[in-house]
């Protein structure tokens, strides 16, 4: 079970990079949100995995599961929430300001425009 978890962490790791890496602003948001749900996925599966047992330490079972890797995941959550909303907002004025979605898009001057080609 370990073997998939960390094959699916890896996945979803490696597709929110190559997402990040690209030139138009909306996939590098879908990257971003890719890659934060990736180390959720990783920090939640730090706290052992164990099926049916509770999160608080009771007498009649032998098991538990820790609830701090829970309580940083659900904050994590709403973190990134924010900060997604806040990037969308940020890519959606950068959009109507400039009317191009490309990330590494320079504005170039009339006079300036020899100067660089």
């Amino acid at each position: 079970m370990e073997w998939i978890i960390a094959s699916a962490i890896g996945l979803i790791t490696a597709t929110g990079v190559f997402l990040l890496l690209r030139p138009r602003t909306f996939p590098v948001i879908l990257g971003l949100v890719v890659l934060t749900y990736s180390v959720n996925l990783f920090v939640f599966a730090m706290g052992r995995l164990a099926v049916d047992a509770p999160a608080v330490i009771s007498e009649s079972r032998e098991s538990y599961t820790d609830p701090l890797p829970q309580a940083l995941v659900l904050t994590a959550i709403v973190i990134s929430f924010g900060t997604t909303a806040f990037v969308v907002v940020l890519a959606l004025r950068a959009f109507l300001e400039s009317g191009n979605d490309h990330v590494d898009l320079i504005p170039l001057e009339s006079d300036a425009a020899e100067d660089v080609l």
